[in-house]
């Protein structure tokens, strides 16, 4: 016989608002580093709590390890970042407030969004919730993206010793991604390649059910997830982050493959010639050599990500990617937009 819990987590999920396509939202971004809230067990009628990670960016087993940002050690995993799929469709994760529901309603699924203003107008996402949100009836979806800013809660600091950036809107420029831990870099630069360093885009958003490269991610899937209707935007299906790098992996490869042949061919020409003068010159002095240029040494940052534990139960563990900074040049600076509002969106870390 199931739990009363379990009976009223179904209960909320069935009551919750269905958002059909063409619902209008806003959105911020973040990255705070903190355990979300979608993390911990009975927030949800889903089929396991969201993954977490330790400050090596190890999975962690146990959802009841204490956030990070409350002196614990249970952190948002670094493959909770954004991913592009197509040149107008991308992946990732993000922390919500929709009118009418509660986080037993939100954690865990999925919206495909739409943005209408900015750069980035008519790109569209699916996101995967994972937090929750304090400001609620706002149609909010506070995007998770490496370098988004902390809000007020950092738990960035205490994993990896902190975060370029400011803490409302995070970093300004995609050279300040470099000094990100190697696991974030590519998620912090889609913000700005992908994205479009785009600031606060309006979006329009519908329910829909998750795509398996979300959920392979978080480690979790509601239980009503087949009641809503498949995403309507093509490649969902086979997006996964590990057929993505493989794709760009294999583009690459294939150039290198190409310039390799060119090369080979110039050198066999080369030898030729060389040949053809030599037996015209047999005077020429022998013995000579060629210098190869020495392939230059890249290094890599490789840092980690710590766990964190569990907020006390009064603890509201709010962070927010307010308004996007300007284009200043000044290393962790950044300006709100006039025309953007500071969000103090609140994610709930208990």
């Amino acid at each position: 016989m199931p739990s009363l819990s379990k009976i009223a987590l179904t209960a909320a999920a069935f009551a919750a608002p269905a958002f059909g396509a063409g619902a209008a939202g806003v959105s911020t971004r973040y990255w705070d580093c903190c355990k979300p809230s979608c993390a911990w067990t009975g927030k949800a009628d889903v089929s396991a709590p969201v993954n977490t990670c330790d400050a090596n960016n190890n999975p962690l087993s146990s959802p009841d390890t204490k956030s990070g940002c409350d002196g614990g050690s249970a952190y948002t995993c670094g493959n909770f970042s954004p991913w592009q799929v197509s040149d107008s469709l991308s992946y990732g994760f993000a922390a919500t407030a929709l009118s009418g529901g509660t986080e037993s309603s939100w954690c865990c699924a999925c919206y495909q969004i739409t943005f209408t203003s900015t750069a980035v107008s008519g790109k569209t996402m699916i996101v995967q919730s994972t937090n929750t949100g304090g400001d609620l009836g706002s149609n909010h979806f506070d995007l998770l993206m490496p370098g988004g800013g902390v809000g007020i809660f950092d738990g960035c600091t205490p994993q990896f010793g902190g975060l370029a950036g400011a803490q409302y809107g995070g970093i300004s420029s995609v050279s300040q991604c470099d000094s990100f831990p190697t696991f974030l870099q590519d998620g912090c630069k889609w913000r700005f390649n992908w994205f479009e360093n785009a600031d606060n885009p309006a979006l329009t958003f519908e329910r829909v059910q998750c795509p398996s490269a979300l959920t392979d991610i978080s480690g979790c899937k509601r239980n009503d997830d087949a009641s809503y209707p498949l995403p309507s935007v093509a490649g969902t299906d086979s997006s996964s982050k590990s057929s993505a790098v493989a794709s760009s992996s294999s583009t690459a490869a294939g150039a290198s493959s190409s310039a390799a042949a060119s090369s080979a061919a110039s050198s066999a020409v080369a030898s030729s010639a060389a040949s053809s003068s030599a037996a015209a010159a047999p005077s020429s002095e022998a013995g000579q050599q060629t210098q190869s240029q020495q392939p230059s040494s890249t290094q890599g940052s490789g840092n980690t990500s710590a766990e964190s534990a569990p907020t006390s139960a009064a603890g509201v563990s709010s962070s927010s990617s307010a308004a996007l900074p300007s284009t200043s040049k000044e290393a962790g600076k950044c300006k709100r937009s006039n025309k953007a509002k500071r969000h103090l969106h609140q994610h709930l870390h208990h």
